[in-house]
């Protein structure tokens, strides 16, 4: 199970994602293998252009996998956030540290084009598959 982020999601219709690997995500969204979460819905949801348009992707991407936020994932999230700080790198997306922590807390990745990911998994006791969906700068 991967969770996307919308950093992943904002990117799947690039004309520089390469073939084979829309393949592969088309693949996961068949199969429900990925997920969403509350901060990645108000994300996604922030880039719609008027109400019509939320209400119809929102309706699209609530079919999916909805990972909820516990308290304990919350837990999770300012503790990663207060391990990134005393190493001096909490300046991350608050979104980001609440997606890795769902991730961390329910045994799954997260799909993404941002290496917050790749900052909080390495410096925070959060485990988790940080997935890009295409190499770094490729779809800039």
């Amino acid at each position: 199970m991967l969770l996307i982020d919308n950093s992943a999601f904002a990117r799947l219709q690039h004309p520089q994602l390469s073939a084979e690997r829309a393949t592969e995500i088309a693949d996961l969204l068949e199969r429900r293998r990925l997920a969403v979460c509350l901060p990645f819905l108000l994300e996604a949801g922030y880039s719609a252009r008027d109400g019509g348009d939320h209400a119809a992707l929102l309706g699209a991407l609530r079919h999916l996998e909805h990972l909820p936020i516990t308290s304990a994932a919350a837990d999770l999230a300012l503790l990663a956030h207060a391990e990134l700080a005393r190493v001096g790198r909490h300046r991350v997306k608050p979104p980001d540290v609440i997606i890795a922590a769902l991730a961390h807390a329910h045994s799954c990745g997260v799909l993404h084009y941002d290496h917050h990911y790749d900052v909080i998994a390495r410096r925070s006791g959060l485990s988790f598959g940080s997935e890009w969906l295409a190499p770094a700068g490729s779809l800039d």
